[in-house]
């Protein structure tokens, strides 16, 4: 993911951005959940937090761009275990709710 797309919504003196905080505490929640933490979920993960998407097949055009190995059913299954987590909610459009 091209890091000048990402804009920060908050950045701090220390050069850490909340999306990072986001980023780290939904990886802390999948990894207490018994889940792994591969390049294809970090990859989905920088989408869904740096971008506005508003369906699964969104996110799935964006992440194929990336990685073409990442297939509709990894975003699917990366949908709902960030939603069992409490990290996103589908009635907010896939908003990150940490």
């Amino acid at each position: 993911m091209n890091a000048e797309k990402m804009k920060p919504d908050v950045e701090f003196n220390d050069g850490y951005n909340r999306t990072d905080m986001q980023k780290d505490a939904i990886i802390q929640k999948l990894k207490e959940n018994g889940g792994r933490i591969t390049k294809q979920r970090l990859i989905l993960l920088d989408i869904i937090l740096g971008e506005d998407c508003s369906c699964c097949k969104e996110i799935y055009y964006k992440a194929a761009k990336i990685d073409n190995r990442i297939g509709v059913a990894t975003v699917y299954r990366m949908i709902n275990t960030l939603e069992e987590i409490g990290a996103i909610n589908r009635r907010n459009m896939y908003k990150i709710a940490f």
